[in-house]
Parts: structure tokens; C-alpha cells; sequence
């Protein structure tokens, strides 16, 4: 059990926390959210031992294993696949003692070590280490890549690998989806439901906190809220708080003024005398209630379009890519009032395609047709790297402005946050959310009638990823996003497009479509079909390809065909049984979870039924882990038949 206790905490001269209390239990998984700059990294340091407390205390049970990801992956030669295994240190020290107990030719010491390998599930590391790197994205060939020749974004994600790999106690997650796409999300997300110990997340994305955690500890005011439940339940409860303490402020207040007024209408007469000083002492003891302060939000609208043509850009049979083509034959038309949403994996080609559609990467074949009138603006990561360090927010609007006056700019930039000296402070000393709020106001200011917006919540508290949304969503023109966030997705676009195996086309269906086609695809069962019309990509359907007539086979390839599928049949069936198993499993711990998630069975009485329904949630999240190597191993063999899963 983790146990806060009184805890405060001040970075320079201001005080982030404030006599805060906080028990979380093993099995449970709790979301840590608050504004960017709450406090949130900081308790994190303190739990982990990083950082020491003001006051108060963090009290762990003796020989917890806390576990973080790496913010920064050193220079190394060694494969992403050794990488990540050095992650279990339990598996690296018996190796080690059995390599020298097999030079000593110990060979009672080495059947005891062999015993606790065998414990440890030491003999299975590769696999386990394998599975995790291919949940991430990895391919088996990059997998035997060396670390340094992965780039930022990638080494990310060999650092939450082996941050998984660890057999810790205590999970500290701090932003571990900034790195991640869909397909990756969907993995985790799925991961952590069987995670045994106590899960700490910091996250700003609201989907991915409701897919995988219990509960909501919410930093606000220098204090922690709990609320049990995922995010949305967090946060409708935050919200019916804040509207009963408002109401009770409200009141508060009317009756506070009748007593004033009563006090000052009859303080000084006589008979009336000793009721006002009545009054006086009472109001003297009254607890105030204050009103509920909210997080603030940036409200801000995109300026309308100055120009608005019925079709902006027209892409013909383009290849797109650097010294080779990512993406083959695109045609892509994108008129006024298109919504569209992009997905793919990270690597297939969304961002090759937004800096094409941005005119910042000539198509290597195919024709780019651009309106007269286009106006784009354009949101990548690269593009916080291209401010000027040590120019103003100020200077950068200055700059791109038509002779506007410096009141009108900063009214501008206070829209966004940039008020008072935050206007006229150097860039470089910036956060990365402020960075991205920045260029999104200069985005903004250029009125825009195509928006092209990559990633554009990453680094950004929930807060502002709300007011983005807002925005968009009454945004006039052609809006093309990529994005991890899903809550963002479905609330700006109309469709959603794919891009995969080096083509793009439209995805027939939702988001919750395509995170199961992902889940599909992860076991070796998702397809996706591509009917061609006139040359044109046109919609796909999931579920299969489409039948296509074929000359008969022989007679001699039939029989063998025959003999292929009698061979394959009780491998396909092992696997059939092995995911109703995991169904099954799946059904119980989401049982648990909602068992767990009532306030009521942490209340002292209950103490007993909390033991056990920790130790059932435990004992099914191992068995759920267990069904997923069997799962892992019964998929291997049915590939190694050559035949799809």
C-alpha cells in the first residue's frame, strides 16, 4: 500500500501542495491529473525518492520495487531487445550467478538457480520482452536493431518497455502516450488491466485514462481530490462539487448580507442592541464558504476564412516520400468544409502526407494542384523547434502582422495566454504546452481556410485539449488532423481515412471500429479491403477481402489443401479455446474493477472482503497473463503452418 500522509511540497517559492493526504492499494490503478504545472511530475519525484517533501511523508511497505520510465535513453550498441530485458534486474543477477555457477561446475548451486529462473518465468524472458516490443510497434527486425540507431520519439518506447519489463511493485507513468500512436495506445491500454501492483499515470488524455484506470486522484488548489471511477466519472462528479459548493456559496452569501444588514440597521439602538451584537458574534464565527474556483480555460475562436474556394487541393497519382516513395498513388481531393481524420501506425506515412498536402515536401511522382486562393496552416511538432529562442510572443505576431497595432496584438495574444509580461518573456523559456499554444496563435491569426494540425495536444493539459476542441469544432474551413487523441477526433471530424501498406484510403467506420480492426490486426486476423473503381480508391470494409472468381485449383492442390487444414485443425482450435479463456478472464476482471471502484469496500468494516477481492483481482490478472503467452505461442505455431491466423 502507498500511503501519503500530510504531505506538502514547494518548488522555489511557490507552494504546489498542501497537507495531502493519499492511500493507494495494490491492484488498483489510479489517473493523476491537474492543470500543466500543478504539481503533478513533482509528486511523482517524491514517491519515487527523487525529491524530498516540504513536509509530511510517503510510506511504502519495505522492499517495494518503484519503477519510471527514462526520460532520456543513453547512446548504446546493445539490441532494443537486450535493452529492454536489462529491465529485469531479478532475471540479469541469476543470469549472471548461473553463468558462474556453469564455470564453477556447481551443479546443486545451478538446479537451485534453475529452480528460481524457473519462479521468475526467466526462461520465457525473450519472449515476454519480444511480445512487449511488438505491442509497442517494434518489428521482429527492429527488435535486434541497436538502441542507437532508433530516433528520439522511438527510444521513448523502448524506455516504457522496459519500464514494463521491471517486476516492480509501483508503476509511475508520466505521460507514457505522448510517443504512442493508436495502435500502441490500444496495446497499453490492454496491458495495464492485468498489471498486478499499484499503476500511477499522469495523462492528458481523457480516453486512454477511461480504457485504463480505477480511479482519479485530481490536483487542484494545492490539494488532491479522489474520485472513484475513470475520468469522465471524475468528472461529471467534479462538476455536481463545484455546482453544490457554488449554490451553498451563493446562499452563504445572501444570508450573510441579510445579518449585515441587520447588524447595521440596528447596532446602535437600544432595543434592538443586543440582537445585532448577536448577530455580529455570529457572523464572526461563520465559516465562509468560497466559491468553487475552476480551472481556467482558453476560449478562443479561429478567425473566419478571408477566402473560401469550393475545392483547395487536388492530389493525382502522387508518390510521396524523401529519397523513396512512403506513399504510392494518392488521390486526394479536399474541398471546403472537409473534416477528415488520419490514421495509421507511426512510420506509415501520415506526416509524409501533411507536409506534402503543406506543400513542404515535393511528391516525387503525380500531380499537386493548389487553389489561388489557398491559405494553409499548418501545426507539427517541427514547428515549435522553428521559434526564435529568443524572441518575445510579441515579436514572433509583430512579425508576421499588417501594420497592427501592439495593443490589438497583445489583446490578441492574452486569448491565449500571453498576458502581461508572457507577451514580451523569451520564447526560450517556454514549456513545451506554452510553446504549442504559441504556434497555434499564429496559426490562428493567419485566418487559414486549410488547417493541417499533427499532433496538436501533445504537451497540453486537458483543459486546453477541451478548448482546442471547442474551437475546431466551429471552425470554418478544411481541417485535416492526425492525432493520438481519440476524444479529439471524434469530436472535430466527420471521416476518418487510413493510411497502411503505403496507400491511403477512406476507413469505413468509427473509431471504436478501427481500435477493434487494430486489436484484430495485433492477432493476425484484421484485413482490410480496397475495391478499386476508375482507378480510385474508394472506401474499404473490414472483415475480409472481398471473394474474387479464380480458375478452379487441380485436383492434386486440393487434396493438399485438404491435408494443410486437417493438419492445422487442432491449432486453430487450441487458440479458439485459448480466447474464450481470455473472454472469460477478461468479463471477471471487469467484474472486479467495478467492485472496486465503490468508495463503500474501502471503509474499515469492509476491510476483509477488500483483502479478498484484491487477491481475486491479482490472482485473474496472472491468470489473464498467462493466457496471453499460451495465446502468444499457439499464434507462433499456426504462422509457422503457413497458414493466417
Amino acid at each position: 500500500m502507498l500511503k501519503i500522509t500530510d504531505l506538502s511540497l514547494r518548488r522555489g517559492s511557490r507552494l504546489l501542495l498542501e497537507n495531502v493526504e493519499l492511500d493507494v492499494y495494490p491492484g488498483q490503478r489510479m489517473g493523476l491529473t491537474g492543470a500543466n504545472g500543478s504539481g503533478k511530475s513533482s509528486l511523482f519525484a517524491v514517491i519515487a525518492g527523487r525529491l524530498d517533501a516540504d513536509q509530511g511523508k510517503v510510506t511504502l511497505p519495505r522492499g517495494t520495487l518503484i519503477t519510471e520510465v527514462l526520460q532520456e535513453t543513453p547512446n548504446s550498441t546493445c539490441t532494443a531487445i537486450d535493452y529492454v530485458i536489462d529491465g529485469d534486474q531479478s532475471f540479469r543477477s541469476l543470469e549472471l550467478k548461473i553463468a558462474q555457477a556453469e564455470l564453477d561446475d556447481n551443479g546443486s548451486l545451478l538446479a537451485t538457480l534453475h529452480s528460481q529462473m524457473d519462479d521468475i518465468d526467466g526462461f520465457r524472458v525473450s519472449a515476454r520482452a519480444g511480445q512487449l516490443l511488438h505491442g509497442l510497434g517494434f518489428t521482429a527486425t527492429e527488435q535486434s536493431q541497436s538502441v542507437d540507431t532508433f530516433s528520439g520519439g522511438w527510444r521513448m518506447r523502448l524506455n516504457l518497455a522496459r519500464a514494463l519489463m521491471t517486476r516492480a511493485d509501483l508503476l509511475l507513468l508520466d505521460e507514457p502516450t505522448n510517443h504512442l500512436d493508436l495502435d500502441a495506445m490500444v496495446w497499453l491500454e490492454r496491458w495495464l488491466i492485468n498489471y498486478e501492483g499499484i499503476v500511477l499515470v499522469i495523462s492528458h488524455d481523457r480516453e486512454f485514462l477511461d480504457r485504463s484506470v480505477t480511479r482519479i486522484a485530481h490536483i487542484e488548489d494545492r490539494t488532491i481530490q479522489v474520485y472513484e471511477g475513470n475520468y469522465s466519472l471524475a468528472e461529471e462528479r467534479r462538476a455536481a462539487s463545484i455546482e453544490i459548493q457554488n449554490k451553498q456559496h451563493q446562499r452563504q452569501q445572501k444570508k450573510v448580507r441579510h445579518m449585515r444588514s441587520y447588524i447595521d440597521r440596528f447596532r446602535y439602538k437600544a432595543s434592538k442592541a443586543k440582537q445585532a451584537q448577536s448577530r455580529l458574534k455570529a457572523l464572526e464565527r461563520l465559516e465562509i464558504i468560497s466559491p468553487a474556483q475552476q480551472e481556467n480555460a482558453f476560449v478562443f475562436e479561429f478567425e473566419t476564412p478571408d477566402h473560401s474556394p469550393h475545392q483547395l487541393v487536388d492530389l493525382k497519382g502522387i508518390n510521396a516520400g524523401y529519397n523513396e516513395a512512403i506513399l504510392s498513388n494518392v488521390n486526394f481531393r479536399l474541398t471546403d468544409g472537409d473534416r477528415i481524420g488520419l490514421l495509421g501506425r507511426n512510420g506509415a506515412g501520415k506526416t509524409t502526407l501533411m507536409k506534402t498536402l503543406a506543400a513542404e515536401l515535393p511528391p516525387l511522382q503525380g500531380a499537386y494542384t493548389g487553389d489561388s486562393k489557398l491559405r494553409i496552416g499548418y501545426f507539427a511538432q517541427q514547428q515549435l523547434e522553428l521559434l526564435n529562442p529568443k524572441w518575445s510572443p510579441l515579436d514572433h505576431l509583430t512579425d508576421i502582422s499588417h501594420q497592427q497595432t501592439d495593443r490589438s496584438l497583445r489583446s490578441f495574444l492574452g486569448r491565449f495566454g500571453f498576458s502581461g509580461d508572457a507577451a514580451t518573456e523569451p520564447v526560450a523559456i517556454r514549456s513545451g504546452g506554452e510553446k504549442a499554444r504559441l504556434v497555434l496563435a499564429l496559426i490562428v491569426y493567419r485566418k487559414p481556410n486549410l488547417l493541417l494540425l499533427d499532433e496538436p495536444t501533445n504537451h497540453l493539459d486537458i483543459q486546453m485539449r477541451e478548448s482546442i476542441s471547442s474551437a475546431l469544432q466551429s471552425y470554418h474551413g478544411c481541417l485535416i488532423v492526425v492525432a493520438h487523441d481519440r476524444h479529439l477526433l471524434r469530436l472535430v471530424t466527420d471521416e476518418l481515412w487510413l493510411i497502411d501498406d503505403g496507400t491511403l484510403r477512406p476507413f469505413d467506420g468509427d473509431l471504436d471500429d478501427y481500435v477493434s480492426w487494430l486489436r484484430h490486426r495485433q492477432k493476425g486476423t484484421g484485413k482490410l479491403i480496397e475495391d478499386q473503381t476508375d482507378g480510385q480508391n474508394i472506401k474499404g470494409k473490414e472483415l475480409g477481402l472481398k471473394a474474387e472468381q479464380k480458375t478452379r485449383p487441380s485436383k492434386s492442390t486440393r487434396q493438399e489443401r485438404a491435408k494443410q487444414r486437417v493438419k492445422i485443425k487442432p491449432l486453430r482450435d487450441s487458440l479458439d479455446r485459448i480466447e474464450k479463456e481470455i473472454d472469460k478472464a477478461t468479463k471477471v476482471q471487469q467484474q472486479l474493477d467495478q467492485q472496486l471502484a465503490d468508495p463503500d469496500i474501502y471503509n474499515e468494516a469492509n476491510r476483509s472482503q477488500l483483502r479478498e477481492l484484491l487477491f481475486d483481482q491479482a490472482r485473474n490478472a496472472q491468470l489473464h497473463q498467462e493466457l496471453e503467452g499460451r495465446w502468444l505461442e499457439a499464434s507462433e505455431l499456426l504462422e509457422q503452418a503457413d497458414v493466417p491466423a
